[in-house]
């Protein structure tokens, strides 16, 4: 049904009538329904809530075939049509902070509920969640010499970002009137690196704390896996990498950025007075939300300060199912063809960031039972889980990887999993392990499976050793998938389809879909990620072929011939599927895999 729009200007706030009155009009609401709602709703004036979250409250649907739910960012949507108002959902990655609090008070902005969101050289984009109240408009217009351009947002995220935007303000400005201000301005590399001695705000000072609280908080609820503190000549960034991509948060006054790493290096139990060395700590808090996360934090002296990086390891993300983690049956069916064996060792391969620790702990996870003693040796230990007896590498006693599968090896396990193969040390105690009766699982560098016994030959393994031991070896990618509110369906492309699938022919899908941005995946088109994987399971020809000689190529086509799926061909059925796309698929596929 067509709407009709209603415009009106002036001190007008909404009232419940009126939203009332146009929700039944449109056909979005029952008589049913609005006769209900005005039997029990009781108005109160000392509250005032906005009538769209109270309307939101009562879990309405709209009538007809393709009902959906009222919620309040539909409400909001539906109003902001309803009166040709530009609609906004506020993403506090893209708004400049400091630059849009310092042009309106918080005593005015919280009077009239408006929030600055973002300026321009000539116009200020204001967020307001009352579409006929506009008589501030040339009062403000006046104040900050600016056109005004007003967008409808919804209320809780006026009344929310209203305290958390002059929140955070107010703590830097705070921080910034307790530290010594006539030195805030470092103009060369000397003074930079003796930031710790002039002046800066106490680790502890409360607005400090507070930023620290607010950073923290705002990285679980954007979903981060990483937080980065990088200072600068005149500024400190600060960047969350969400779904594999970083995003520029916020930006801080450099005299900031030394007290904030000193309030977090202080939590994770680092030395604050040494910023000349890297140094390696961590963190146990809780989110939002209530659940136990943990943080591993990490230190680099650069040119203009001590950079720190955050690493996020939430529970629910380290500890997944099979189908969670993106494998397919048959992936499944390899794995649990190794991990049945009582001995033996499987490697899990793939570049930095590509979700090996996640594969190893969820598989961990899996192989857990009552009577089974499992050992771990981390560098360092990611997650702790109360059922694994887990060691950290501590290079600077002599506890390095080899030493601590030694100790293992005293324990009575039955699962050892060692962080890394690094050496030949390392490698060779681990096969040691795996020939007296172990089940080992590890983790390589290699950026696909018949890689792995190629680097183990190249750091000095026997091939009858690994031929020996070796069960099998999992190489694994991360992809972004598609955001499921806009994606949208689209033309495949069959070169590029052949080029992603050759030699295998595997038939090209029906249809599939392609990114295209909102709100919820702030635009990216990008929602979440999965693991795409090539499993290679050891067998008698595969054995064959392990030699001095290290032909990759000869490894690699037998391994396909004996039924290994590639990289490609696990991509090619994620896109399939609908959840991924050709270009994110090839934007981590290594090209010299191209020939394969």
């Amino acid at each position: 049904m067509q709407q009709q729009v209603i415009t009106s200007s002036g001190n007008e706030k909404l009232t419940m009538d009126y939203v009332l009155k146009q929700l039944l009009q449109d056909d979005l609401i029952t008589e049913q329904q609005l006769s209900q709602f005005e039997s029990s709703y009781k108005p109160d004036d000392k509250e005032q809530t906005h009538p769209l979250v109270t309307i939101s409250n009562e879990g309405w649907k709209s009538p007809g075939k393709r009902s959906y739910p009222l919620t309040l960012e539909r409400l909001t949507q539906w109003l902001a049509e309803k009166t040709r108002m530009p609609y906004v959902r506020i993403d506090p990655l893209k708004i400049d902070v400091n630059k849009v609090t310092s042009l309106v008070s918080q005593a005015y902005a919280a009077n009239l509920k408006i929030l600055p969101l973002k300026i321009s050289s000539r116009e200020l984009t204001v967020a307001s969640c009352e579409p006929f109240f506009d008589s501030w408009e040339s009062e403000l217009s006046r104040i900050v010499n600016l056109r005004i351009k007003r967008v409808l947002v919804n209320p809780n995220d006026i009344e929310r970002y209203l305290i958390e935007f002059y929140g955070i303000s107010r703590s830097i400005l705070g921080a910034l009137i307790n530290s010594d201000e006539s030195r805030s301005k470092l103009q060369n590399f000397e003074q930079l690196v003796e930031i710790g001695k002039m002046g800066e705000p106490d680790a502890n000072d409360q607005h400090i704390v507070s930023i620290v609280d607010w950073l923290l908080q705002f990285a679980f609820e954007q979903r981060a896996s990483d937080i980065h503190l990088e200072p600068r000549r005149e500024k400190g960034k600060v960047r969350f990498r969400i779904d594999g991509v970083l995003h520029q948060v916020h930006e801080f006054p450099i005299i900031l950025m030394g007290a904030i790493s000193s309030r977090l290096k202080s939590l994770g139990r680092m030395d604050v007075t040494d910023r000349r060395r890297p140094q390696d700590g961590r963190i146990k808090t809780k989110t939002p939300a209530g659940d136990e996360v943990e943080m591993r934090l990490s230190t680099m002296p650069t040119a203009f300060g001590e950079k720190l990086v955050i690493r996020i390891f939430n529970p629910e993300m380290l500890y997944k199912s099979f189908s969670d983690l993106g494998f397919s049956q048959h992936d499944v069916n390899c794995w649990k063809s190794m991990a049945k064996n009582p001995h033996g060792i499987i490697l899990v391969t793939g570049p930095t960031g590509s979700g090996k620790t996640t594969t190893l702990y969820s598989a961990l996870k899996q192989l857990a039972r009552p009577d089974y003693n499992i050992c771990t040796i981390e560098d360092p230990i990611e997650m702790i889980d109360d059922q694994l007896n887990q060691m950290q590498v501590q290079a600077n006693i002599g506890v390095d990887f080899a030493t601590g599968v030694r100790t293992l090896l005293r324990q009575d396990p039955d699962i050892i999993m060692i962080g890394e193969i690094r050496d030949f040390e390392t490698a060779d105690v681990a096969i040691q392990a795996a020939l007296t009766g172990h089940l080992v699982l590890s983790s390589l560098h290699t950026n696909d499976a018949p890689s792995a016994i190629v680097r183990l030959i190249d750091i000095g393994v026997q091939p009858f050793l690994i031929n020996a031991s070796l069960l099998g070896i999992l190489a694994q990618r991360l992809v972004r998938t598609l955001c499921p509110h806009c994606k949208q369906a689209t033309t495949l492309d069959k070169a590029a389809w052949g080029k992603l699938t050759a030699p295998s022919k595997l038939k090209v899908p029906n249809g599939c879909f392609k990114a295209v941005g909102c709100d919820e995946c702030k635009h990216t088109g990008y929602l979440g990620r999965i693991g795409i994987y090539e499993i290679l399971t050891m067998n008698t020809e595969l054995q064959k072929k392990v030699s001095d000689n290290r032909e990759l190529i000869t490894l690699r086509a037998t391994a396909l011939k004996q039924g290994m799926r590639s990289l490609r061909i696990s991509g090619a059925e994620k896109i399939a599927e609908g959840l991924t796309t050709l270009e994110e698929i090839f934007s981590v596929i290594p090209d010299d895999l191209d020939k394969f």
